[in-house]
Formats: C-alpha cells, sequence, structure tokens
C-alpha cells in the first residue's frame, strides 16, 4: 500500500478531503440530516434512530468527529453530539466557490 502524499497538498485541500471522506457513508449523512433536524444536543437517540447497531453508530459518530463536522460534549456518562458550524461554513464557502465558478464558465 503506497504513501498518500498529502504533504504534497495544500491544508485546505487536505482539509476538505478529510471532510469529503467522512460524508461518504449514507450512515453518516443520516446521522448528520438526523442532527440538523432536532436542531440540538442528543445523546442516546441517535441509536434509535438508525438501524444500527450501537459500537457502529459510535464507530460513524467518531469519524464525524475525527473530520470536525459534529462536536460532543460530555454530560454525564454520554456524549451529546451537534453539527460544528465551523467545519459546515468551510464547505459552504468551499462549494459555494464552485457554484460561482461553473455558473461563469461554458464547458462543453
Amino acid at each position: 500500500m503506497g504513501a498518500t502524499k498529502t504533504e504534497h497538498f495544500t491544508n485546505r485541500q487536505n482539509q476538505i478531503a478529510t471532510i469529503a471522506k467522512a460524508l461518504g457513508h449514507p450512515a453518516r449523512i443520516a446521522i448528520i440530516e438526523y442532527l440538523m433536524k432536532v436542531n440540538e444536543c442528543i445523546c442516546g437517540d441517535i441509536v434509535n434512530e438508525l438501524p444500527l447497531a450501537q459500537p457502529t453508530v459510535s464507530q460513524h459518530l467518531k469519524e464525524l468527529k475525527n473530520a470536525g463536522i459534529i462536536k460532543g460534549n460530555i454530560s454525564g456518562n454520554a456524549i451529546c453530539y451537534c453539527i460544528d458550524e465551523k467545519t459546515i461554513e468551510i464547505l459552504n464557502t468551499y462549494f459555494s466557490q464552485i457554484v460561482q465558478t461553473v455558473s461563469k464558465t461554458r464547458c462543453c
């Protein structure tokens, strides 16, 4: 297995790639959509909303948290999760730039 050579890319490119990779699973998208729907920090409810075992949901939450898409705060014996606005703003800026560029360009 070869090296990814991430050092050849900018910090921004690596950051967007990390976020995109974390978004690359439908269970993670479902978690994000659920967090948007409830619009608050939640703890154990996520497992009840998905057709997945608790350890699987925990692994997906870990991936989303490591990418900075969600944040978690300890509340008693549980961790409460919500969407991290800073990362969503990074994605918004990135995709807005793509939309602006594409709308001004005539291609094929």
